[in-house]
């Protein structure tokens, strides 16, 4: 079990990750919440040793991923309805930011992982694969067919 300072301070580093990480997979805050909790939780009652700040942040991603799964593969989550869309987020969204938010959002799961880990967190392509665990390559392919994905609902020009 983790000291209450190690808890406060992963929590001050990854709390923004995880909750943007929640919202992306769940596409709603309460859900995304009830999802930080449980993350957290977990981190304190590991007793996993980690090898550095990026071993601990991937730990964070994978763990934070694999829960909100098995949130929407839970029985309850298949037999409700969500009250609250992401899209009813306050507006200090530009609405291009928006827009590109939106298309994100509405990929397949496999892409929208992808491009969350790349654009928005900054991993490389081997890192995505170490994370989600797949094959470099396969990676790079999805990067590259949700790029194409996102020119055609954007519409970009070809050099996109």
């Amino acid at each position: 079990m983790r000291s209450e300072q190690e808890a406060n301070r992963a929590i001050e580093l990854y709390s923004d990750t995880v909750r943007r990480l929640c919202i992306v997979h769940l596409k709603n805050h309460a859900d995304a919440e009830d999802i930080f909790q449980i993350v957290f939780l977990k981190y304190i009652q590991s007793s996993v040793v980690f090898e550095g700040d990026e071993h601990e942040k991937a730990w964070f991603i994978r763990v934070t991923i694999n829960a909100c799964k098995d949130l929407l593969k839970s029985f309850w989550r298949s037999r409700t309805v969500a009250i609250e869309d992401l899209m009813d987020q306050p507006a200090s969204i530009d609405a291009e930011s928006r827009e590109v938010l939106e298309a994100v959002l509405s990929l397949p799961t496999k892409y929208r992982q992808v491009v969350y880990l790349h654009y928005y967190e900054g991993y490389t392509a081997p890192q995505i694969g170490k994370i989600l665990g797949r094959n470099v390559n396969t990676v790079y392919t999805l990067l590259t067919r949700s790029k194409k994905l996102l020119k055609d609902r954007l519409g970009g020009d070809s050099d996109a």
